[in-house]
């Protein structure tokens, strides 16, 4: 079943001296990655502790519906007052608390919005950006989303969790109680409540029959900052993760035994005319076949995919340079194509076939808001990375439900596959540029049943040449 599109809404609000100068903090998070999708954060003056929670809700309602107006919303708060009260189960009493309650219910219909309460150490996101606020009033002044650090701390917290549960690789922790949540609420309309995380769980397991040397095990988080590249380069590049051993339910040691994962091997496809040239190349393009360099890259790989003898299921990108990939493998291998749609590349709207040098000089603006946020698209209708994200996501859970325990290749585009190893590792957005991916090069996830991941790359294609 498709993922449910949603929304995570965090807020908090405070006083100091209930009442007193009072703040709200409110976040907007998507539940597949954990990105931080919209911050709020306002000093409203002398007020109660609950009248600040009740504004923060209503700030991150607003947020969650600018973003869409059609999503699903958890809503999730310290405050057990709100939550009780918002979820229809306590009356409301307080004549200050009845007009907030009616201007929170009004943003969205009751439908799409389901309350949780949480523990206050799980609410520090929204609880910074309150504290935020209320220092920027004590400064006579009004909180800018410059002064923000509260992504910061909600990042360090995930970091010092441990993995999520549920779909591997997803930054934010528990992302995937999340979406069953959501799914529940557009279900029932009930409440639902989230579950915890569980302890990292180290593998070799199903990519190390394709690879020999761990290159790296998720969840990791990459600290460094940005570096800018081209989204299309040649050459080789390795991305680290430390890995860490947890503690079973029985003391220290490895946890249990999951059983063989779904293990996806990613392949890119072969060079076209365009590759070398470094052209953006997407599924907005004039769909280029594979060049003779390509093809020849397409043999030996499926050379190399049949001595290996793991992969079962061949599943291809729709556009031509991935299927004529696709092919020539599921013919060395004895097997069939599947083509899977959510496995194109980006479209890179008026960029397509030009190079790095040749959009910066033509939409130098519209390339550096790119390069400094994942929802900024291409120019022209193009597609973000934030939005890209979602659709292989949804891609990437819809493919382990039909294929848990098998190996299967899927044969796409240098984002989708910088996406999923993103996911998988719990990177930032900012990895994708840190990451180059040779023509016909080889990468494996492996995906564990308790929501860990592996991952390896081979990304030298010299002797595929």
């Amino acid at each position: 079943m498709p993922r449910l599109a949603g929304f995570v809404v965090e807020a908090d609000g405070g006083s100091r001296g209930n009442p007193g100068p009072a703040g709200y903090g409110a976040v907007v998070l998507d539940p597949a990655t954990g990105e931080t999708l919209a911050e709020r954060a306002e000093y409203i003056g002398v007020a109660t502790n609950n009248v600040a929670e009740y504004k923060g809700l209503i700030a991150g309602l607003k947020a969650a519906r600018e973003l869409a107006a059609d999503a699903q919303v958890l809503v999730r708060m310290d405050s057990k007052l709100v939550v009780e009260q918002m979820s229809g189960r306590w009356k409301i009493k307080h004549p200050d608390m009845k007009p907030l309650a009616a201007e929170a219910a009004k943003i969205l219909p009751r439908a799409q919005v389901t309350y949780e309460w949480i523990p206050r150490e799980k609410n520090k996101h929204a609880d910074r950006l309150a504290n935020e606020a209320m220092d920027a009033g004590k400064r006579g002044k009004q909180w800018e989303p410059s002064d923000s650090t509260a992504a910061l701390d909600a990042s360090a917290a995930r970091s010092l969790a441990g993995p999520p549960p549920g779909p591997p690789g997803d930054a934010a922790k528990g992302a995937a109680a999340v979406r069953a949540a959501l799914a529940s609420a557009a279900a029932s309309g009930g409440s639902a409540r989230a579950g915890t995380a569980a302890a990292a769980d180290p593998r070799a397991g199903g990519a190390d029959a394709l690879f020999g040397e761990a290159v790296a095990l998720a969840p990791g988080r990459a600290d460094a900052g940005p570096a800018r590249a081209p989204a299309h380069g040649a050459g080789s590049a390795t991305t680290t993760a430390p890995a860490a051993p947890a503690a079973s339910a029985g003391g220290q040691g490895w946890g249990p035994d999951m059983g063989a994962p779904a293990t996806f091997v990613l392949l890119r496809h072969g060079e076209t005319a365009l590759t070398p040239q470094k052209r953006f190349s997407g599924s907005g393009g004039s769909d280029p076949e594979l060049s003779p360099a390509g093809r020849r890259q397409a043999a030996a790989v499926a050379e190399a995919l049949a001595a290996r003898g793991t992969v079962q299921t061949v599943i291809s990108s729709p556009l031509r340079r991935c299927r004529e990939t696709a092919q020539a493998v599921a013919d060395r291998l004895g097997l069939t194509v599947t083509v899977e749609e959510g496995l194109r590349e980006v479209d890179f709207g008026a960029w397509e076939g030009l190079t790095f040098a040749e959009v910066q000089e033509r939409f130098p603006d519209d390339l550096q808001a790119w390069l400094d946020s994942p929802r900024a698209a291409p120019t022209g209708g193009g597609e973000s990375f934030t939005a890209a994200t979602r659709r292989i996501s949804a891609t990437r859970d819809r493919l382990l439900a039909a294929h848990a325990g098998r190996t299967v290749l899927l044969v796409t585009h240098v984002t989708p596959v910088k996406i999923l190893v993103r996911l998988a590792l719990g990177a930032p957005p900012e990895a994708l540029f840190r990451m180059e991916l040779s023509a016909a090069s080889l990468s494996a996830v492996a995906y564990y049943a308790d929501g860990n991941a592996s991952v390896r790359l081979l990304n030298d294609t010299s002797h595929l040449r």
